[in-house]
């Protein structure tokens, strides 16, 4: 399953978030959900310990000004590669 984040972690429920990943899902940031991968933050580093694959959407760090803060720990993805997300993963839950 792909998850996708795009509200700030700061107005998720993130701990339940982390509860429904399972084994073979991926997260995606996108939006403001962008801003739980910034180095250094309390969001990547529980990111980090869920071992889950969590990509960031390029476009979106770019639009807020982000692009020096983003954590090297995620992959940056384009537009193509999150319709890519989409077709490996039918099924989707939206944060």
């Amino acid at each position: 399953m792909l998850h996708t984040l795009h509200r700030s972690a700061w107005l998720t429920d993130f701990s339940s978030l982390l509860r429904l990943v399972g084994a073979d899902d991926e997260l995606l940031l996108l939006q403001d959900g962008v801003i739980a991968a910034i180095e250094g933050s309390r969001f990547l580093e529980t990111l980090r310990n869920a071992s889950i694959k969590v990509y960031v959407l390029e476009e979106d760090i770019k639009a807020r000004g982000l692009d020096g803060q983003i954590s090297d720990s995620v992959v940056r993805v384009s537009y193509t590669d999150f319709v890519r997300l989409t077709v490996k993963h039918p099924n989707q839950m939206a944060w």
